[in-house]
């Protein structure tokens, strides 16, 4: 993710800027934010994209997408034992499996998705609003290895990113996703949702 500076604070991944500007190291360059409210820059550079939004609206969903062996792991750990240091609701980390227990912050809570009877990304949306049910103080949701945990190898990711979107925004939660695929093979749709932050890693 990206570092965004607001009224001279650093803010990691996504950012809710006010009217002013934002500098944003990893693309060398500073964004002008007018007053207008919502603003709609798609900054690409290499194989990273970014969206940048002013104070009206907040994005809800951020992907971070690569290959095997790119750190998305990585980014969302980092990511996640920083935000549990600010954030005043809770935080659910959704994983595959226990093996970065010890790497997480104890506040944090982990759920390993394979003891759950979960075979589809219908079965797995309806897991995540269960979970948003059960606790109406969560304030983001980590998704490690999300096609793998939502078991949609080989699948078209759109549909069930963007009811997971619609959740998103309807509870207030926000999701971070870290989605194994290639850009060339990522969907076009996705990309073009507004709602949707994507890091190219």
């Amino acid at each position: 993710f990206l570092y965004f500076m607001c009224h001279g604070y650093a803010r990691y991944g996504y950012a809710v800027c006010a009217p002013e500007r934002a500098y944003v190291p990893h693309f060398k360059q500073l964004i002008s934010l007018d007053n207008l409210g919502v603003l709609n820059y798609n900054l690409i550079s290499g194989f990273n994209t970014a969206k940048i939004y002013a104070s009206e609206e907040k994005l809800v969903v951020s992907l971070i997408v690569g290959q095997k062996g790119k750190g998305k792991t990585k980014e969302l750990l980092d990511k996640v034992n920083t935000d549990v240091k600010t954030v005043s609701g809770n935080i659910v980390y959704l994983d595959k499996d226990t093996a970065h227990m010890f790497e997480l912050n104890n506040k944090i809570r982990l759920i390993n998705v394979s003891e759950y009877d979960i075979s589809g990304p219908d079965e797995f949306y309806g897991f995540v609003a269960g979970i948003i049910s059960q606790n109406h103080d969560i304030q983001q949701m980590y998704f490690d290895s999300y096609i793998k945990i939502s078991h949609q190898t080989d699948v078209d990711i759109t549909e069930n990113v963007e009811k997971l979107a619609a959740l998103s925004e309807k509870y207030k939660v926000d999701m971070i996703l870290s989605v194994g695929l290639e850009r060339s093979k990522f969907p076009a749709g996705l990309q073009a949702n507004e709602k949707i932050a994507i890091n190219f890693l």
